[in-house]
């Protein structure tokens, strides 16, 4: 006889027939991974043979059979009817003796004869494969307390087989009525309500990379996630270093978290009830770093153990403080793409900025915005047309087929909302906290998430190119191509590109964007003489006791990213090259800005860092390097000095950096030189016995060769990176390393713009060339035909 009810214990991934996806995959961590130290609760699953005899002996089978081809399968008008009739057929069906029977013995067992808590969970029998996860489209019951409660929980579970959504899901996954049954998961309840839950994957969601894990998590149980109902923090583990046993969180955004969801209880199960997050725990990240890399091992564990990647749920208990996994499925969207194979989406004009938020996906589209409050409203929604609402949950779903794109005040990456606009390909920008306000229903417009992490809604239908992209097609030159760049929201989805790593990582859009304030001004704060500036400044490092910690935090979680998008690629970050005007923008700059003349050939780039104006400012940058390389474990960066004159001070930078814990040669430590000033390249076979490799900063070198101030219109047309003389320069700075035995390459425009320039970098015998990322391609392109017709 087969069983009605199997333990966990008795539970594995073979069973999915039996128990379904959800609890198959809970079975098998259960008895696979508990030795590696990964916490399950414990529990039982009632099995599909138990289901389909429950159908049998209430005479439901064929009932619910015929219900189904009565289905309008074309526009689907009577979904709602057809599924409330076959959830009441259900709920007033009986479970047999033997069942109830079968369900209370293990349910005392799992107590030892205690009454204790327990989830009630939907496992469909079809579900958590890798071609169709059912994630959301069944219901879930918590804090289920008695034997009543519990089987009037097994049975809402069951009846939730035919939700609206859960059957639109299947019609549109081709699965047959015959072929899906329902199992229930009924585990240990972990009291996340007094604690903590989240959602994570083995790979970054967005872009599909691979060696990322993404952890997010709010206060209370984990729906407030799903829902997007409050933005969540969110944790990013880099898995390379975290195997080495390194701190490989690299980076770490709080979310605002207004909201808990907590238990109201209620006929012994409880309903949930969102209240207001005391303003002290939103300003507290859910997790501490311990916890995030323990989660982030687990989730490890977890992949390697099924062998793919996978969508994971946690929760910590808030009594025990104990974290917990409490479900693995393998995930969907990356996994069903194109492999190499991606689009690249460009604006070609730009308009009123009405919203922005989290970007989902990398598209742009452009339709009719309609505001719709709830699911009721889809007779508003046309196909094509952009929702714009609040939130969305699972009872969204047969409407979000229809959308060209998504758009909602709340939620975080891990929300429905962006789940969803994954799996069905559309972009989608979420936690915008405005739109329902700025955008009118009816108004055309047009959502990018083309830009990077951030997305922005624009006024109109605005143009712009879809460019299809294989890069499994793209063969690089044997001159090495790298990457100029700077902006951390766009590293996962370029280190896809062919690549040799990053050929120029510039260091000032980070503290411009991210960190905005200068470092002086944290490190004298006490002596800033602007009320305003203190008060902005106490402001943006409220989570900081120590200020200048808020530098070298932000400072390194920029970079962070970008080298281990990279890893174990080279990425050459250059040092801050702020001009003294520019410095002045930051906040509080102007009180440690001299005023120059000429800031183009003043106070920037080496003469800075060991001058008694800046020093002390250089030490944070050279604390956030070192955190980087020594505690993340991202040994792949290599520092790179800027606008060094003399010999001289390129060994004053030297020992500035060694008094500040970085020191040339240890832990592998590489540092090289710009070369962007005509002494860089007369002296060169000087400069390589105390740097390890250069970089021809050509807009600079060209400027000073020919005597241009590039920034003057006056006499803009005279610079040109083609004169005989700045490629004679260049020329000779590529003689000099090569005998030196010391790398060099050129970070520019030139070689992407002309053929020939490529052409003449290659035939002088350059190691690698870098390029902004929208030349990268033109510039693998020249390259390599230039190699061709190399003499």
């Amino acid at each position: 006889m087969e069983a009605l009810v199997r333990k966990f214990k008795e539970i594995s991934i073979q069973d999915i027939p039996e128990v379904g996806g959800k609890n198959a995959s809970l079975g098998e961590m259960f008895n696979e991974l508990s030795a590696e130290g990964v916490r399950v609760p414990d529990g039982f699953a009632t099995t599909s043979v138990a289901f389909r005899n429950f159908l049998k002996e209430n005479e439901i089978d064929e009932e619910l059979k015929s219900l189904l081809k009565e289905l309008d399968r074309k526009t689907y008008s009577n979904l709602g009817q057809i599924g409330a009739r076959a959830r009441q057929l259900i709920k007033e069906a009986i479970f047999s003796e033997e069942f109830i029977s079968e369900i209370l013995r293990a349910y005392k067992e799992l107590g030892k004869t205690k009454e204790i808590e327990v989830a009630v969970r939907s496992s469909a029998t079809a579900e958590d494969l890798p071609q169709a996860s059912f994630a959301g489209q069944h219901d879930t019951f918590l804090n289920v307390r008695g034997e009543k409660a519990l089987l009037e929980a097994v049975k809402n579970c069951f009846a939730s087989l035919y939700t609206d959504r859960a059957v639109k899901y299947r019609e549109d996954k081709g699965f047959k009525y015959e072929e899906v049954a329902l199992s229930v998961g009924v585990q240990k309840m972990v009291r996340a309500d007094q604690g903590c839950s989240g959602i994570g994957f083995t790979l970054e969601p967005e872009s599909g990379f691979t060696n990322i894990i993404h952890l997010s998590g709010v206060w209370g149980l984990g729906e407030n996630i799903v829902q997007g109902a409050v933005n969540p923090d969110e944790f990013y583990v880099f898995k390379p270093t975290l195997e080495k046993g390194k701190n490989a969180v690299i980076q770490k955004k709080l979310g605002s978290k207004e909201k808990t969801m907590v238990y109201a209880e209620s006929h012994g199960h409880s309903a949930t009830v969102n209240i207001d997050t005391p303003i002290a725990k939103q300003d507290e990240f859910v997790l501490s770093t311990q916890e995030i890399l323990t989660l982030a091992k687990w989730a490890m564990e977890i992949e390697r153990h099924y062998g793919k990647p996978m969508d994971i749920e946690w929760a910590k208990d808030g009594i025990s403080d104990k974290l917990y996994i409490t479900q693995a499925r393998p995930e969907t969207v990356h996994h069903a793409k194109r492999a190499n194979v991606f689009y690249e989406y460009k604006l070609r004009e730009k308009s009123e900025i009405l919203a922005s938020g989290n970007a989902i996906g990398s598209g742009i589209a452009t339709g009719t915005a309609r505001l719709l409050d709830s699911p009721r409203d889809a007779g508003k929604l046309k196909e094509g047309d952009i929702l714009v609402t609040e939130t969305t949950s699972p009872d969204w779903d047969p409407l979000l087929k229809k959308v060209g794109a998504v758009i909602t005040d709340k939620g975080g990456r891990t929300s429905h909302a962006a789940i969803v606009a994954r799996e069905l390909g559309v972009p989608a920008v979420v936690g915008c906290h405005t739109a329902t306000r700025n955008i009118k229903d009816g108004d055309v417009i047009t959502p990018s998430c083309a830009g990077g992490g951030t997305g922005l809604v624009y006024r109109g239908e605005l143009k712009f190119d879809k460019t299809e992209i294989d890069l499994g097609k793209i063969d690089l030159p044997k001159t090495e191509m790298k990457f100029i760049l700077s902006d951390p929201e766009r590293a996962f989805q370029l280190s896809f590109y062919p690549h040799k790593g990053i050929g120029l990582l510039r260091m000032e859009f980070i503290i411009t964007h991210l960190v905005k304030i200068h470092p002086m001004a944290l490190v004298k704060f006490d002596e800033i003489h602007d009320e305003l500036v203190k008060k902005t400044i106490e402001e943006l490092t409220e989570f900081y006791p120590d200020k200048q910690e808020y530098f070298i935090d932000r400072l390194a979680q920029g970079v962070a990213l970008m080298a281990a998008a990279f890893y174990p690629e080279e990425v050459i970050l250059r040092l801050s090259d702020f001009k003294t005007n520019e410095y002045a923008n930051l906040i509080g700059g102007i009180q440690f800005e001299p005023q120059e003349e000429n800031p183009m050939l003043g106070f920037r780039g080496a003469s800075r860092y060991y001058s008694a104006l800046y020093k002390e400012g250089f030490a944070l940058e050279c604390k956030a390097i070192k955190r980087l390389r020594d505690e993340m474990g991202l040994t792949n960066i290599k520092v790179m000095i800027p606008f060094c004159r003399t010999l001289e001070e390129g060994k004053k930078v030297l020992e500035t950096m060694e008094s500040f814990g970085l020191k040339r040669g240890e832990n592998g430590l590489e540092v090289y030189m710009m070369v962007e000033i005509p002494s860089n390249v007369i002296l060169l076979e000087e400069f390589a016995r105390i740097f390890d490799g250069f970089s021809i900063g050509s807009n600079d070198l060209t400027q000073l060769t020919l005597g241009v101030d590039r920034d003057s219109e006056l006499i803009s047309s005279i610079f040109d990176e083609n004169n005989a003389a700045a490629k004679k320069m260049i020329a000779l700075a590529i003689e000099k390393a090569n005998k030196a035995g010391k790398k060099i390459g050129l970070c520019g425009q030139a070689p992407s713009d002309f053929p020939d320039f490529a052409s003449f970098l290659v035939n002088s015998g350059i190691d690698s060339i870098s390029f902004n990322p929208d030349a990268f391609l033109k510039g693998i392109e020249n390259t390599k035909k230039a190699e061709t017709q190399k003499k």
